[in-house]
Parts: C-alpha cells; sequence; structure tokens
C-alpha cells in the first residue's frame, strides 16, 4: 500500500491532544528504483502482516570523571532505529522489496532507503534515510505463517517533517 492511499480522507490535525495507539505510527519506505525521485505518497507503507513494530531513540554517550565534581554523562549523539517483525506476506511491496536479494545481500548505498514516519492524528513526523538489515528472511514452525524481521539504523539525523497531501 502507498501512503497516499493510507492517507486517503484523512485530515490530521497538529493540535490533535489524546492518546495514540501504535497503529496510529506509519512508517512509510522510499522502495523505487532509485532513477527516478519518488513522490512521498508513492512510499511503500509498513504494514501487511506486521505483528511489531518499534521504533527507538538510541542515545549515545561518553562518560567522564572529573576532579572533586565526580562523574558526567555527555549525550554524544542519537541514531533512529526501527525494529520491524512480521508474518510474511508476499505481494506487499515493502516486504517484497526488503526480502529480495538486492537487500538482504545488498552493501552500503544498495541497501540505504529513504523514509517518513510519523503520527497520523498529529501528522507530525521525521523524514529521512536508513540503512536495512534483514535478520530473518523466514522463520517460523512447521504449520505457522512464515516470518521475517528487518531493522532499519538512521544513516544522519532525520529532519522534521509534517504531513501534507499535496506531498
Amino acid at each position: 500500500m502507498k501512503l497516499s492511499d493510507l492517507m486517503q480522507g484523512k485530515t490530521p490535525s497538529p493540535t490533535y491532544a489524546g492518546f495514540a495507539t501504535n497503529d496510529d505510527f506509519v512508517l512509510a519506505v522510499d522502495t523505487g528504483t532509485g532513477s527516478t525521485q519518488t513522490a512521498d505518497g508513492d512510499y511503500a507503507i509498513v504494514e501487511a502482516g506486521i505483528t511489531k513494530s518499534e521504533a527507538s531513540a538510541d542515545a549515545e554517550t561518553k562518560d567522564n570523571q572529573y576532579i572533586r565534581t565526580g562523574k558526567k554523562t555527555t549525550k554524544t549523539g542519537t541514531q533512529r532505529k526501527f525494529s520491524i517483525e512480521g508474518d510474511r506476506c508476499d505481494g506487499d511491496a515493502f516486504q517484497d522489496f526488503c526480502l529480495s536479494n538486492a537487500i538482504v545481500f545488498g552493501v552500503g548505498a544498495a541497501v540505504e532507503r529513504k523514509y517518513i514516519y510519523f503520527n497520523m492524528l498529529t501528522g507530525v513526523g521525521e523524514r529521512g534515510t536508513v540503512t536495512i538489515v534483514v535478520s530473518d528472511t523466514q522463520t517460523g514452525n512447521a504449520g505457522d505463517n512464515a516470518t521475517f524481521k528487518v531493522d532499519m539504523t538512521s544513516t544522519a539525523t532525520p529532519t522534521d517533517y509534517t504531513y501534507s497531501s499535496e506531498s
């Protein structure tokens, strides 16, 4: 499913106040060929068969010990990480892309893709570039759905993003 399809008929409000569920957060990934720029609305939604979607901000720190004042921790950076697990759904654009040999066995820039991540209630979020690392291409017991696992980590600090139906 494309971002434009998911958001059809939805109007986020930056002033929304209230609880949000995990289903209210949207992660969309550019699965295009890279030969032309992909419009935001054409990014593939991470949705079909997904059983776990986790977004974390992994902080990096450095500890220093100072005379008479003791230990001080300095935050030196933060890296965005998405952990995705789910049941394999053939035909889903995101899964087919991530589980393709080009991504599973790719290296370097070949496995870097642009992403958009936002709260669909407020429309507020971020955009950036991630490195896609597939750790499980197929797991499960006999008779169970085949499952997969993908981790995506940012290559730089993301920028602010606000959803617009025109993007």
